[in-house]
């Protein structure tokens, strides 16, 4: 079973989806004109602003609603995407794909971030109102942009599974084999408590899940940014080395046959946007929950998401995994080859600190992920039981079983669902960029007015009018 879902795996990313993520990468990049490079600024300063006040154009109308800040979407979607994807799943890539794989990661980042800024401005401009917050994501702009019904719930339908059930298992699983690793612990003991205490967090709601999420990421990024650039600088000398690595094998120069050079592109892609997250569709779910003044603040936002990922926390790991010199060791793979790697930089105390940073990292991603599979259970069904149903599945039964399944059996159940969500949300971004290339013109255009903070009201795009609610 196992092998034939990596057959199917394979024949989907490396005949199709690869190419459509990489043209829809270029496209939008071409038609923002590298939106993700030249407002870098002002992604900084939106993100600065909000997480220095704490929330953002607030209104006297909206002033009864609990409100999501423009950081605290930020913090969210971070969190399932600062995680496994990070520090396993930059290993495992290295680990099949070669070193190349990373500049591969790399690659999709860079043009990823024009497709991030796409979905999350679409999330924001095609949101909806709860009663104590706002909700929204692909599924909500495919319905009411695109007006295609089934199409709307064939995407909730897979993000809830993708998400909400197959990704926990990856977190799980990577948790339970870190803190086995390093303190020889039960995963059935560890699988138990990560259920219960998962359990605990998701029936607290959204708010609860973005308060935990604003204090759990920043201290674990920044405590394990610090670590990696510690060891970066204490081999700097082999820096030049490393970096040789990447390209040449980046690039088949180093590789023997030329199947090399695809498992190469095919891996790096694969685990950059399951770090990522660009053009998979997740992020917009939480982006539209949001309080802002224009959709493009929260696109803008969105997109400074990838940079921070991929560029800044799985570098730190593929250069940690490469100076150590061990990626080429068989028996290593995973969360095991992180620890190996750390261990042999600064003793015993690597894997410990590895345990403990997948710790955080992954069960943030465990709630993050309960929630984006929530919001698209709330867009098909306003079912309290069918929610408490799933509130259990994806914390408990699924955070269990991928304590005790095999590494292989729950990546490759990853990258199957990961494939069908993607393939979903590009055809329904494509469809509908021009609405974001409007608004990023709109937004452009007040900022070079002098407006400071420039808004956004629906009559500026009065052919779906009617569509936009939260846009009075």
């Amino acid at each position: 079973m196992n092998e034939l879902i990596t057959q199917i795996n394979d024949a989907i990313w490396g005949y199709v989806l690869i190419g459509v993520l990489v043209a829809c990468g270029l496209w939008f990049t071409w038609k923002t004109k590298g939106v993700q490079f030249r407002m870098i600024g002002e992604m900084f300063r939106l993100l600065t602003d909000s997480a220095t006040s704490g929330t953002n154009d607030l209104t006297d109308k909206n002033a009864r609603h609990k409100h999501i800040s423009s950081f605290q979407a930020f913090a969210v979607s971070v969190a399932t995407r600062v995680g496994t994807g990070n520090l396993a799943g930059v290993a495992t890539a290295v680990a099949i794909g070669g070193p190349g794989a990373i500049f591969w990661m790399w690659i999709i980042a860079l043009l990823g971030a024009a497709t991030a800024f796409i979905e999350s401005t679409l999330a924001q401009l095609f949101k909806q109102r709860r009663k104590d917050s706002f909700i929204g994501g692909p599924a909500y702009y495919i319905l009411k942009g695109l007006h295609c019904k089934w199409l709307s719930v064939l995407f909730a339908i897979l993000m809830t599974i993708t998400f909400g059930l197959s990704y926990n298992s990856i977190q799980s699983n990577t948790i339970c084999g870190a803190m086995q690793e390093a303190f020889g612990w039960d995963p059935m003991v560890v699988g138990m408590a990560l259920s219960a205490m998962a359990l605990i967090i998701v029936f607290g709601g959204i708010h609860r899940i973005a308060n935990v999420s604003a204090v759990l990421v920043p201290l674990m990024a920044i405590g394990y940014f610090i670590l990696a650039v510690v060891i970066v600088i204490m081999n700097i000398h082999l820096l030049p080395h490393v970096l040789k690595v990447i390209v040449t094998n980046a690039f088949g120069f180093e590789q023997s046959i030329g199947s090399a050079l695809g498992a190469t592109i095919m891996t790096g892609v694969k685990r950059g946007l399951f770090s990522n997250e660009a053009g998979e569709g997740s992020a917009p779910n939480v982006a539209a929950t949001a309080t802002v003044s224009h959709p493009v603040k929260q696109g803008l936002i969105q997109a400074l998401g990838v940079f921070t990922d991929t560029l800044l926390v799985c570098s730190c790991t593929a250069f940690v995994i490469l100076i150590s010199g061990l990626y080429n060791v068989p028996e290593l793979n995973g969360i095991a080859l992180t620890q190996a790697a750390l261990n042999s930089e600064i003793g015993s105390f690597g894997p410990i600190f590895i345990a403990i940073a997948i710790f955080l990292f992954a069960f943030s991603s465990i709630i993050g992920n309960y929630y984006y599979g929530e919001a698209n259970i709330r867009f098909m069904t306003s079912n309290l039981i069918v929610l408490t149903i799933y509130r259990i599945l994806s914390a408990g039964v699924l955070v269990m079983f991928g304590a005790l399944a095999s590494l292989e059996i729950v990546w490759n159940l990853g990258d199957f669902c990961m494939a069908l969500l993607t393939a979903c949300n590009l055809v329904a971004i494509i469809a509908l960029g021009q609405y974001a290339f409007r608004l990023l013109d709109d937004y452009r255009q007040q900022k070079r007015n002098g407006i400071k903070e420039p808004t956004f009201h629906r009559s500026q795009l009065p052919e779906i009018e009617n569509d936009l609610v939260c846009w009075d």
